[in-house]
């Protein structure tokens, strides 16, 4: 029976609960409020609203607030709801819950429109004091840029004199008998350290209370939210939470983050939320992504093996990253030198090596991976290392040809070159092997050569600089078996030099496998020779060098040796200046000069391959002065200047020369530069004897010839001549005394010598066909024939230039009318006898 009556009540207060209207003409029974609650921080009262048997309709409700003791309405409203829903409802006062009473009623419609009656009141009461004022909100979280309502509550008989916000004082309003408000607007948020606002209500007495309130911002929604994982196990989330608080600010914010799990094991899609709240409110964000895309690999970094100009770097991938490819990254700065490498995941170990860096400088480097190269993980911890100093050996040899014994003694030679000056050479390490046996020399880091002696085979030597800091730099050369025969070394002279410097060039040959190596004599040809020589790496086949050291007018050989895997072999052997000199020594003279006539052969004796030359002899310049010229006399004497462009060439013929002339001839070397000093010698051309014989026979020859043909016709030409020469009447000249002076003319022509005649000329004129032979070395003497009127009368003329006198032509006639011949002998030297002793011819011909 207990149980059967406990059944009845409870249909009975479901009943009361879920009245329902359907009938429309009954009075719908008056509700109760099943649940009030106050929330103070928030100001807010959350009514739970009786549940209705509607069919499925909304219900509708109207709710009224009512404030103070006397419950006047200061809010009244309808709401829908509908049956699904959840059935609270929430109001927010915008004075503080604990200032007065609230109460709060409700009433339902049925249809509608008719109302059920009002349920009771009620009532969240308010704060009731006793002794002293106090003060509502305080210490509460207030919104920036809201308005807020403050009260002050005074126990019963107590009057409140005013409420002041901060240092300003606001009009109050009356709230009941024992409660006073103020409205402040738009909130800021203090300056001060700590962001707080002060609140001061005063008594009537002047007695004074004090509040504290805070002002804030709400939660901002999260931005840039994004998540990755570097294990696929772990999903890290990260956001900006947006505007930055303030370290003293107390609105706390707490962040929650959800994650749906795919429905499917097998994908890889993920969805996930995150929600900001604190006391002004909370902001929610939502993200998707596929775990696969999303990868951030993890490094531990690094361990880094330094080099002079590189680093090799190894780092580890931390995590298990199962058959993925990794594109990873390494930057080393200065210099923001970054190389993508990829590496895979599988090994955890992935090795680069960042080239091109500088010698002796710290660097900083940093490595980060991606699966994709869309989304990188963040740069692991740098790794701080400095590069070596930059050591360059440079290593070469000298060697002595081998004894009789087959042994060779090498003087290994090196310069060390550093480019940190911080850093000094401790020591140096030589080795050498030769055939099966080894030998090492340690030296002092202030010497830079070592004298060694080797058999004939090959040797390998290997010179290591030792710093301090444990650091070695090495160099190698190979000295070939002493047995191996040379090629014909190519000799030349440097074909470019200037002012600036000596350019170098050779052929490249096939075998050189380790670049060339130039040697020269730093004082040139001086004894003893301070080696110095320059490495060409492979490839190049030129050199520069430059004109500040070298001394000009010294002759440098430079010996080009191409490097190959037996050793270095000599392929080129260049001589030549810096800049050349004209200054060079002048040759000597082969004495007596052997002489003809008309030449002269000329011989001297130089060393032209003395390398003491200030510059090459590329021929000689001969030079010859005097003989007779046909210049007036008044000027220069007669220059002849002949080149010879071969060098080896040491005599020469000169030709074109007068007999027996006065000449001096000079010789001097030719440079590049212009001839250098001369010498001279003079010498004179011989007698030139068949010329001169042959000019004293002609003339004689002709006069026999003249004499034979005429010798029938003596009387004749007697006759002639007695008329030609008739003296004027009056004069006393006897016929026998013109013969006489004719004889004696004679005479003198039969007499003369080869050696005492000057010159001679004869002229044969032919009427119809003449001849005419004439010596061509004497052109100032002039014989022409005078013009015949006829056949059977002929003249002739002869004049000797040189004296300006021209004797009468004596009248042959002929009795040959068909051919008419003429001679005339002219005797310089018997006409200038003549013109010296006028006198006597006038005596004579008296």
């Amino acid at each position: 029976m207990s149980c059967t009556g406990l059944l009845v009540l409870f249909f009975i207060f479901i009943k009361g609960q879920t009245e329902s209207c359907n009938d429309s003409d009954s009075v719908a029974p008056k509700p109760n409020i099943p649940h009030l609650k106050a929330f103070s921080k928030k100001q807010s009262l959350v009514v739970t609203l009786p549940a209705r048997h509607t069919d499925g309709e909304s219900d509708i409700y109207e709710i009224q607030i009512g404030r103070t003791e006397t419950q006047s309405i200061i809010y009244s409203r309808k709401v829908s709801v509908s049956a699904a829903a959840e059935r609270t409802w929430t109001w927010i006062s915008d004075l503080p819950l604990e200032c007065v009473d609230h109460s709060v009623r409700i009433r339902y419609f049925c249809n509608q429109s008719a109302p059920s009656p009002w349920s009771n009141w009620t009532t969240n009461h308010g704060v009731k004091v006793k002794n002293t004022l106090r003060i509502f909100p305080s210490d509460r979280v207030l919104q920036e840029g809201k308005s807020a309502t403050f009260c002050c509550v005074a126990p019963q008989g107590v009057k409140i004199a005013s409420i002041n916000f901060g240092n300003n004082h606001f009009p109050s309003t009356s709230i009941g008998a024992t409660v006073e408000a103020i409205t402040v607007n738009n909130l800021t948020i203090p300056t001060n350290r700590i962001k707080s606002s002060l609140l001061t209500c005063t008594e009537g007495t002047g007695k004074k209370v004090y509040a504290w309130n805070y002002v804030s911002f709400p939660p901002q929604k999260p931005q840039n939210l994004s998540c990755a994982t570097s294990d696929m196990t772990t999903v890290v989330c990260n956001w900006n939470s947006g505007r930055k608080r303030d370290e003293f600010d107390t609105n706390t914010q707490t962040y929650s983050l959800h994650i749906e799990f795919p429905a499917v094991p097998q994908l890889q899609e993920y969805n996930i939320s995150v929600m900001v709240k604190d006391e002004l409110g909370k902001e929610t964000e939502s993200y998707s992504f596929n775990i696969s895309e999303r990868v951030l690999p993890e490094l531990q970094c690094c361990r880094a093996t330094r080099g002079v100009t590189n680093v090799r770097i190894s780092w580890r991938v931390v995590g298990n990253l199962p058959q993925m490819m990794l594109i990873c990254q390494v930057s080393a700065t200065p210099g923001n030198i970054t190389q993508q490498v990829d590496c895979n995941s599988s090994s955890h170990v992935c090795k680069a090596e960042v080239e091109h860096l500088h010698p002796s400088t710290e660097y900083s480097i940093v490595v980060r991976c991606s699966t994709n190269g869309k989304l990188w993980g963040n740069w692991s911890k740098p790794k701080l290392f400095k590069t070596y100093p930059l050591v360059m050996l440079e290593l070469w040899k000298k060697i002595e040809p081998a004894s009789a014994s087959q042994i060779r003694h090498v003087t290994l030679m090196w310069n060390t070159h550093i480019s940190d000056r911080a850093v000094s050479i401790q020591s140096y390490r030589v080795q050498w092997s030769q055939k099966d046996r080894m030998w090492t020399n340690v030296t002092d880091g202030r010497q830079n050569q070592l004298e060694v002696t080797i058999g004939p085979e090959k040797c390998n030597f290997t010179v290591e600089a030792i710093l301090e800091r444990g650091y070695r730099a090495a160099a190698h050369i190979t000295i070939p078996p002493s047995e191996r025969q040379e090629a014909q070394v190519v000799k030349r002279r440097l074909k470019s030099s200037s002012a600036d410097g000596i350019i170098l060039s050779w052929d490249k040959d096939r075998a050189v496998t380790c670049g060339y190596t130039v040697e020269w004599c730093t004082l040139g040809s001086a004894v003893p020779c301070t080696l110095k020589w320059i490495k060409v790496p492979k490839g190049n086949n030129s050199l520069f060098l430059s004109s500040k050291n070298f001394t000009a007018g010294l002759r440098y050989s430079f010996n080009i040796y191409g490097c190959t895997e037996n050793g270095h072999k000599l392929l080129e052997v260049k001589t030549g200046y810096s800049q050349e000199l004209k200054y060079v020594g002048s040759p000597s003279l082969v004495q007596p000069v052997q002489t003809t006539s008309s030449s002269a052969t000329l011989e001297w004796l130089f060393n032209e391959h003395d390398p003491a030359h200030p510059a090459f002899i590329i021929g000689y310049l001969i030079t010859v002065q005097g003989g007779r010229s046909d210049k007036a006399p008044d000027q220069a004497t007669n220059v002849q200047n002949l080149t010879i462009a071969d060098p080896l060439q040491k005599s020469v013929i000169i030709e074109g020369l007068q007999p027996n002339q006065e000449y001096v001839c000079s010789v001097s070397a030719l440079t590049k530069e212009g001839p250098g000093p001369s010498v001279s010698v003079p010498f004179r051309t011989r007698i030139n004897y068949p010329s001169q014989l042959a000019k004293f026979l002609a003339p004689v020859l002709l006069l026999l010839s003249c004499i034979v043909l005429l010798w029938p016709q003596r009387k004749k030409i007697r006759t002639g001549l007695k008329e030609m020469f008739a003296y004027p009447a009056g004069m006393n000249i006897k016929i026998p005394e013109f013969e006489s002076f004719l004889d004696e003319t004679i005479q003198r022509l039969s007499s003369q010598r080869i050696e005492e005649c000057i010159s001679c000329e004869i002229e044969i004129l032919n009427v119809g066909a003449s001849a005419t032979a004439r010596k061509p070395d004497f052109t100032n003497d002039l014989c022409s024939p005078g013009t015949h009127s006829s056949p059977s009368s002929t003249s002739a003329s002869c004049i000797s230039v040189q004296r300006g006198y021209c004797p009468q032509s004596a009248v042959v006639l002929v009795e040959k009318p068909t051919c008419l011949q003429m001679a005339c002998v002219i005797n310089k030297s018997y006409f200038s006898t003549i013109a010296e002793s006028p006198s006597e011819i006038a005596a004579d011909s008296i």
